[in-house]
């Protein structure tokens, strides 16, 4: 990662449009959350996630991002990130990650979360409770003057403590009025300089965390990834400012539960 890698720096009537884009996000997110249940299609999901989407005047980000073909990203259990919506039914005790990108007025909100589908085992629970903490390590880092590097190694090592592994062949980004903007902001501490992190800088902060190894494989179709010895996965996602003084989450919504609320003890 290039020390002087030029990072786009938001004004403040960006940052106004930011907000706009984040609150959507997370609104169709929680909302799309909420409808998820055992017994309806993948399809079903991005279909009620596009609606919301048009309700609120916005564009669904991944639509055609690369030729990518659901509105929502929707991944199950060993499925990491970028499932496709289609006739896979959600069984009762799935894990149903699900990840939305709303585009208002030219800008992006991104946003993750994932989800039970009625009772799961205790473990599974662990893996959602610390996949979600390490997000929140992550973000208390994003303040201006803190390496970058440093934020990103709070997640591995947080992650590492409780026994679980981050993927490293996928990662954050920044974002703005493009998906992808510089820097990458991977879940592991990155070899070599990074930059000091300042005020007006915008990042989608999302741990992606393994229960098992931290190797994934592609699937066939291009996009969805897997893990690869097929065990589960968990992934969160904030848009992120980084200010002078406390991060504002711009993609805020009340956690999906502390680790005490779980019955789960970290």
């Amino acid at each position: 990662m290039a020390k002087r890698m030029k990072i786009p720096i938001k004004s403040e009537a960006e940052i106004r449009k930011m907000r706009v884009a984040g609150e959507i996000a997370s609104k169709v997110l929680q909302a799309t959350a909420a409808f998820i249940e055992p017994g309806r299609t993948t399809s079903e999901v991005d279909a009620y996630a596009a609606e919301l989407i048009a309700e609120n005047e916005g564009i669904p980000t991944f639509l055609g991002y690369r030729n990518f073909p659901g509105n929502i990203c929707i991944s199950i259990n060993e499925e990491v990130v970028h499932g496709i919506g289609g006739a896979r039914r959600i069984q009762p005790g799935d894990l149903v990650s699900i990840d939305i990108g709303v585009t208002m007025d030219g800008w992006i909100g991104d946003n993750a979360v994932t989800v039970p589908a009625g009772p799961v085992s205790s473990e599974d629970l662990r893996l959602l409770a610390v996949t979600e903490q390490s997000l929140f390590e992550a973000i208390d880092h994003a303040r201006e003057g803190v390496l970058l590097a440093d934020l990103c190694g709070s997640v591995e090592t947080y992650v590492n403590r409780h026994d679980f592994t981050v993927v490293r062949q996928l990662v954050g980004h920044g974002v703005g009025k493009e998906l992808h903007e510089k820097p990458e902001v991977p879940n592991f501490r990155p070899d070599g300089n990074t930059p000091r992190l300042k005020a007006g800088m915008i990042l989608a902060i999302e741990p992606m965390v393994n229960a098992g190894t931290g190797e994934v494989d592609w699937l066939d179709d291009g996009w969805t990834v897997v893990t690869a010895d097929r065990k589960c996965s968990a992934h969160f996602e904030h848009t992120v400012l980084v200010t002078d003084g406390d991060p504002e989450i711009l993609t805020w919504r009340p956690r999906t539960a502390l680790p005490e609320q779980l019955g789960v003890t970290l």
